[in-house]
């Protein structure tokens, strides 16, 4: 008789950098919703300039974004803590599931647009510097998807946990 196989549960490290990512990458919204525009050449085109300019239909979007990386930072959180635990789990898991996709897909188009637009495969409808094109090919859409992975392990390692796999 074969021992029995216990299922690999992902290290507390993979779901607390789903906190630090979330977190981290507010942090960043949060600058530009005020109206900061350190960084914003890092960004370069369109979103530069309306930053720039302090259009208010742009900070209206960094702000949006910015309560979503902070709900994303709390749902995180919630799969780490112990306080999660009082939380319903099929909700819980299925949240953690369905963002952790969205970032996931998210950011593999965007590093992959990126990179072919870098290769000269592709050329956008509006040019970018080539420091905003190494930023976002290297930190900003990465980040994205890099945020997305741990946030599956997060949920992965928060189910493995509950079902005492």
């Amino acid at each position: 008789m074969e021992p029995e196989r216990r299922a690999w549960v992902p290290p507390a490290w993979v779901a607390w950098g789903a906190v630090v990512a979330a977190f981290a990458f507010a942090a960043v919204s949060l600058l530009w919703a005020t109206g900061s525009t350190l960084g914003l050449d890092t960004l370069g085109g369109s979103v530069e300039r309306l930053g720039r300019g302090r259009d208010p239909t742009l900070l209206a979007a960094n702000a949006v974004a910015l309560v979503l990386k902070l709900l994303g930072g709390v749902l995180a959180l919630a799969l780490v803590q112990p306080w999660g635990r009082r939380l319903p789990q099929r909700p819980l898991l299925a949240l953690g599931w369905l963002g952790s996709a969205v970032l996931v897909v998210y950011g593999v188009l965007q590093v992959t647009t990126l990179a072919l637009v870098a290769a000269h495969v592709l050329v956008p409808d509006e040019p970018l510097s080539d420091r905003a094109l190494r930023w976002r090919l290297l930190l900003w859409e990465p980040w994205f998807l890099v945020w997305g992975l741990l946030l599956a392990g997060a949920t992965l390692r928060c189910r493995r946990l509950r079902r005492g796999v």
